[in-house]
């Protein structure tokens, strides 16, 4: 049996990438001495909010997610961000490989919404792994799984991911309206004889007694 251990040397945003994605550079270490030909690696990829303190501006943010401060005992769980996989190549020892992980801004996903929400320090995040290990076996190939408890954890810098969203979507984000609301709200624009969509929507929070600061 191989003996697999993991660990995350950094993860950095991907510059030249058609749309958000972090890589994760892994290394993976086989201490029995085995030849591993080949690694199909999946990875499940969560934010554990509870190993980390919050400001006030930031915990105005995560209402939505947590609510009010007093319900975080029981609200502030782990929850999952994304779930990828690659195949690591053959090796003996140690090796790295790098993983992507593609990211979205789409505010109705848990993940999205609470990263915007945070301004500093750095976002817990854990790895957990599984998959199937390829070596060489008595008749051929020896085929076993990745241990089940297999994991790595990582302190992502708030600023990594800032970046990563300045790169793609500068200075701006995005949401999905029911069609019915993108009609209504067109019509509003053009009955006022407004030029952006930012104008309408500021327009309205000016109406409902909160402007855009």
């Amino acid at each position: 049996m191989t003996e697999l251990g993991f660990s995350i040397v950094d993860i950095i945003p991907e510059r030249y990438a058609a749309s958000p994605q972090l890589t994760a550079r892994l290394c993976l270490t086989e201490s029995t001495g085995t030849a591993i030909h080949a690694i199909a690696l999946r990875c499940q990829v969560r934010i554990q909010p509870q190993r980390r303190g919050y400001t006030p501006e930031e915990e105005a943010g995560l209402l939505d997610l947590f609510g009010t401060r007093v319900r975080w005992p029981s609200t502030l769980k782990p929850f999952l961000w994304m779930q990828c996989s690659t195949t690591v190549q053959g090796f003996r020892g140690t090796t790295t490989v790098d993983l992507a992980l593609p990211c979205t801004f789409d505010f109705e996903v848990a993940a999205a919404k609470y990263l915007h929400a945070l301004r500093e320090r750095s976002i817990p995040v854990e790895l957990l792994f599984s998959g199937t290990v390829f070596t060489k076996g008595v008749t051929g190939f020896g085929v076993e799984p990745v241990p089940w408890d297999r994991e790595a954890s990582f302190q992502l810098p708030v600023a990594t991911w800032t970046e990563l969203m300045d790169q793609h979507f500068p200075n701006s984000g995005w949401l999905r309206l029911d069609r019915d609301v993108i009609k209504a709200l067109a019509h509003y624009k053009s009955s006022l004889g407004l030029t952006t969509w930012e104008a309408a929507v500021e327009g309205l929070l000016a109406a409902a007694g909160d402007p855009v600061r």
